[in-house]
């Protein structure tokens, strides 16, 4: 989790140094327009390449790893950042006055404002490479472990992953790793459908639903499990096209059948204003119950489809 270097910096001793504004400037990287018409020029010969051949199936790892190149790179800088600060505070902790001293001290801080001006380069880069990948392939990017920080967007439609939302909420760093709004638990299943009107009618109902929410939270962060292969993937969609904060809670499976339960306290604990539920399992069930036991209103879409159940019942009689 990163912090801007000139808030690391707040919390340092620096009397008696002088430090200058950044060597590196927005106008020394690429232009927001070049970006795009680049990254989509690539990303248009990349596809048309693979498409009719043997790898045309492969075609979403190819997606995938294409923005992951740029956010591994980010990644690399924002530690960057982090590892030039240390050093600041070593050599701060050691400080004798000397010209050759002040000189190391002010290399560092030259050091670490030149990481984080091409590390937001590169999360911008990132960013248009996963707008690409969304509209592809109709789902968000998300990183395998990690979480998606956007520095310059101050974390608009960032995917941040949940145990590192619950650590930063105790730490410094936190404006880097919190969005801030309403949390809304979004929960469901992966479905299966008999064909493919059947699927649409349920993605129309998840995005549905999940707009009438937004009208009474708009400032609403969405919280989900992750699962790129269920209906979280419908609703992380969702809310990457409608610029939507989202915190992903995946599972930790060395807590083995706990796992699904761990998660649930998890996500019930940052006292979200609403549950949605889909369609799921007994584990989705508990999720229910405990949020009716703490009086969370629970936005109930378990009938056919992604319906209301008793609406659906009444429909049947």
């Amino acid at each position: 989790m990163h912090s801007s270097f000139s808030d690391q910096l707040a919390g340092l001793d620096l009397s008696g140094f002088s430090i200058g504004p950044a060597p590196v400037f927005t106008n020394d990287f690429p232009v927001h327009e070049a970006v795009v018409q680049t990254l989509e020029a690539v990303w248009s010969d990349l596809f048309a390449m693979v498409t009719g051949t043997a790898l045309e199936a492969d075609a979403e790892d190819l997606g995938w790893a294409f923005v992951n190149m740029f956010h591994r790179s980010a990644t690399r800088k924002s530690t960057a950042v982090d590892r030039a600060t240390d050093e600041v505070r070593a050599l701060l902790a050691t400080a004798d006055g000397s010209e050759i001293h002040t000189h190391e001290l002010e290399t560092q801080v030259e050091r670490a404002q030149c990481a984080e001006g091409a590390m937001i380069a590169l999360e911008e880069m990132r960013e248009v490479a996963a707008a690409l990948y969304l509209n592809e392939f109709g789902s968000s990017w998300k990183p395998v472990s990690s979480s998606r920080f956007n520095h310059s967007a101050m974390l608009t439609s960032a995917l941040v992953e949940g145990r590192e939302f619950v650590r930063a909420r105790s730490e410094a760093k936190r404006r880097a790793a919190m969005p801030e709004g309403t949390p809304v638990i979004f929960a469901g299943g992966r479905t299966r459908h008999p064909n493919e009107q059947d699927a649409l009618t349920f993605a129309n109902n998840v995005w549905a639903t999940l707009d009438k929410v937004h009208d009474r939270v708009p400032d609403m962060v969405l919280v989900h499990g992750g699962d790129t292969k269920g209906v979280d993937r419908l609703a992380s969609s969702w809310a990457e096209r409608r610029n939507i904060p989202q915190i992903s809670f995946s599972l930790d499976m060395r807590l083995g059948a706990r796992a699904g339960f761990k998660r649930n306290e998890r996500m019930l604990s940052l006292d979200p204003r609403y549950v949605v539920a889909f369609p799921g399992n007994g584990v989705l069930e508990r999720l229910v119950i405990e949020a009716k036991s703490r009086r969370i209103t629970v936005v109930d879409r378990r009938g056919p489809l992604g319906t209301f159940p008793k609406r659906a019942a009444q429909d049947a009689d």
